[in-house]
């Protein structure tokens, strides 16, 4: 009777663990397909948005009118935007693409500074037609590399899972369409932008390049890059960690790690600023168990995490949980001013607390001047040139880029209408309304 009781426990056992392996499998696909989704959606996207930006660019050459040039302008401004997004969600972080997205950047500053000037007294220059006529030609070029690509992937069913694994972890022994596709792209828009002249109209977009300018102290080595990684996770000591040195340039230098841990078989990837030695980003794809602290333990946790690792004067801006996942937003805050584009984000682990996912990139990378400027209007001032019919629950002055990437002093108000709650930036010199944004939900994302 025992021994009939013993072998259907086990039995039932080995079921559950069946089950459970079942489960975890199908779990990890069904992220898997997602992912490769939305790479293919972004991919796509994008390789549709160069045809129609290459397309509106033609049409601005052959227009006349300044009446139709204007918001012929201002539609190229709003393709290169939303091309430029998707490049940035495209596995590409970890290869070198900034060229690309700096044409797209420089195709949208350029005609949007363009359009919203009075072209019947200011019209295009020739030095301005001869730039049109010259990002015309290399958004063909562009065109037809993408194409080549797009066709590549649809006839030999290529995943972009395994463009981000190679990645990743640097294997590219064989050939990779989308990779040397993709480096092609680059390599033809960096020949077009040293052959031309785009003159003072993206000045102001060069000087917002530069690197990882708030990364201060002194150069530091391979060994001291393990060291930080090691301090940063939380290592134990036994995991294998490879170093290789990446970037150009005194402020864009850093070192990419690979971290193995034996016990897990799981990987971390990781990148750190060659000065002074402060994290860039952190992935790390371990499965993640039964939540065991809440999402306010986990806020604490990340505040607490980035006090000891060189990140200061940051405050909490947003939280969000998915699934067993803590997503955090923190920003500076500099004498009860917020510096919006100095932003870090996080993702901590709900089963024990442990940093899971970290990007400081857009900290990093922050050019805003100091000290602050002064607000030339007050508070009330500011007030006035909000809909009268909101009823503001917040108001603090706040740091955005507005839509030429200039850093500009703002007051900002977060006020409801109706069932909606509105974020609210009043440019603090001139009054002008910056950015009004509807939230998700009525509850304060502050918190």
């Amino acid at each position: 009777m025992i021994r009939n009781l013993l072998i259907g426990a086990l039995s039932l056992a080995v079921v559950g663990t069946a089950y459970w392996g079942y489960r975890e499998h199908q779990e990890k696909n069904a992220i898997l397909i997602h992912a490769e989704n939305n790479y293919q959606r972004a991919f796509h996207d994008l390789t549709y948005q160069i045809d129609l930006l290459h397309d509106k660019i033609g049409n601005t050459l052959a227009m006349n009118s300044s009446t139709s040039l204007s918001p012929a302008l201002a539609e190229v401004w709003k393709i290169a935007a939303e091309a430029h997004s998707d490049v940035g969600q495209l596995p590409l972080s970890l290869l070198p693409f900034n060229k690309t997205q700096e044409f797209l950047a420089k195709i949208g500053e350029f005609s949007y500074r363009t359009a919203i000037r009075d072209l019947e007294k200011e019209p295009l220059t020739k030095e301005e037609y001869r730039t049109l006529q010259a990002l015309y030609k290399n958004a063909a070029t562009i065109q037809q590399e993408l194409r080549n690509v797009q066709h590549l992937v649809l006839k030999n069913n290529l995943r972009w899972m395994d463009v981000e694994l190679a990645l990743a972890t640097n294997d590219r022994s064989g050939d990779n369409v989308i990779i040397d596709g993709f480096k092609a792209v680059e390599k033809n828009v960096d020949t077009f932008s040293k052959s031309s002249e785009f003159g003072p109209t993206f000045i102001g977009l060069e000087n917002t390049e530069k690197g990882f300018v708030r990364a201060k102290g002194k150069p530091i080595s391979k060994h001291e890059a393990k060291r930080i990684a090691r301090s940063f996770l939380g290592l134990k000591g036994t995991e294998s960690i490879k170093v290789t040195a990446s970037g150009k340039g005194a402020d864009e230098r850093f070192y990419s790690l690979t971290i193995h841990d034996p016990k897990t078989k799981g990987d971390i990837y990781m990148d750190i600023t060659a000065k002074g030695g402060y994290p860039i980003w952190v992935i790390n794809s371990r499965p993640i168990a039964k939540q065991a602290i809440s999402l306010h333990e986990a806020a604490n946790r990340g505040m607490k995490f980035l006090q000891q690792h060189q990140f200061k004067n940051l405050e909490l801006y947003d939280s969000t949980q998915y699934d067993n996942v803590a997503v955090l937003t923190f920003v500076t805050n500099e004498n009860g001013i917020r510096i919006y584009p100095e932003t870090i984000k996080m993702k901590v682990a709900l089963d024990n607390g442990a940093i899971v996912g970290f990007s400081a990139r857009d900290y990093l990378s922050s050019s805003i001047q100091r000290p602050l400027p002064k607000p030339k209007l007050t508070v009330e001032q500011a007030k006035k040139k909000i809909n009268p019919n909101l009823k503001i629950m917040e108001q603090r002055q706040a740091v955005i880029m507005n839509d030429m990437n200039e850093p500009v002093l703002c007051y900002e108000f977060l006020g409801t209408l109706g069932e909606d709650t509105y974020q609210i930036f009043i440019n603090a010199n001139s009054g002008m309304e910056e950015q009004v944004e509807r939230l998700q939900s009525t509850e304060p994302s502050y918190s």
